[in-house]
């Protein structure tokens, strides 16, 4: 064989195990995510009969970093629990609740950057016997036979007032809303120094209005950041919004992001996979979940 055709065969050999690569990387993915036909740019339904389902009000959900554990918040007859599922070998096991509580209820699971917390929402209160009338943040530790008792955030984060769903950067600082300056919800960050959350500071008016914006998620880097809002340029009951970081460090003004993901009905609980690739949210009380491809819309117009 001369040395153009070693050449032409390497190249070919070369072609062979990219392409073998890239559909085991294929396959790979759409095993993590529950085994779901990964989606275009058109949101579908995530999961659907399986995670998703008539009846049931699925709210905030999150996947750990290598898409193999899936929490998600529900509400049943008015009743709010956490549900975990987990990739055992080549199948998912069945969603089993794990938070639950007779007097309160669990919504709105994020885990923390290291995953060795699962931060929630909760009405409980601070002894645990009774249930109050303002949401906290609450969370618990990871352990080698489940999960520690609830355990709350503590005043630099919560008020007397409600905190609302919870998002971390790669850093660790905290993302959440709260309505402790009046009626309407406004989105906080509280940053971690010597691995205590400091007093919490509102975001600036590029973000926050006299309107209602909560259920925000961060961009671990914080590229982006999506939330939801009540606002006049609205669609529906509540919408997603977006801004993007400017290369000052401040943020540009948020946009709403259309009809492609925001309909008539209630948008919220955004939550983008650690890979960055898919972007999850409740519409019409299920998961949906859309290719992050869809952001080059909104980068073109910020």
């Amino acid at each position: 064989m001369n040395y153009k055709n070693i050449k032409s065969f390497s190249i070919f050999l070369c072609l062979l195990m990219a392409i073998s690569l890239f559909g085991q990387t294929k396959s790979n993915e759409k095993l993590n995510y529950l085994k779901q036909r990964l989606p275009s740019t058109t949101p579908v339904i995530f999961a659907p009969n399986l995670i998703s389902k008539k009846g049931v009000y699925e709210f905030g959900s999150v996947f750990n970093k290598s898409a193999t554990e899936f929490f998600y918040g529900v509400n049943v007859n008015g009743k709010e629990e956490i549900r975990y599922s987990k990739l055992i070998g080549d199948h998912w096991s069945e969603p089993r609740t794990i938070l639950s509580h007779e007097k309160y209820g669990y919504n709105d699971p994020f885990l923390s950057p290291d995953e060795q917390r699962l931060y929630f929402i909760s009405q409980r209160s601070l002894d645990g016997l009774n249930k109050k009338e303002d949401y906290d943040i609450w969370y618990v530790k990871r352990l080698s036979n489940g999960w520690s008792e609830p355990m709350n955030a503590g005043t630099n984060i919560n008020s007397e007032s409600s905190e609302y769903y919870i998002s971390f950067t790669n850093s660790g600082t905290m993302y959440f809303s709260s309505n402790k300056l009046g009626n309407n919800f406004d989105i906080y960050a509280s940053k971690v120094v010597n691995g205590k959350f400091q007093q919490a500071t509102r975001l600036s008016d590029s973000i926050n209005t006299p309107a209602y914006e909560a259920d925000v998620f961060i961009d671990p880097d914080e590229k982006y950041i999506i939330f939801c809002a009540t606002r006049k340029d609205g669609l529906g009951r509540g919408d997603l919004y977006i801004s993007f970081k400017r290369k000052n460090g401040t943020w540009s003004t948020s946009i709403n992001m259309g009809d492609r993901i925001n309909t008539k009905g209630h948008e919220l609980c955004p939550f983008v996979s650690k890979d960055g690739n898919y972007l999850f949210y409740t519409s019409n009380q299920d998961i949906y979940w859309v290719s992050t491809k869809i952001f080059d819309n909104y980068r073109n117009k910020k």
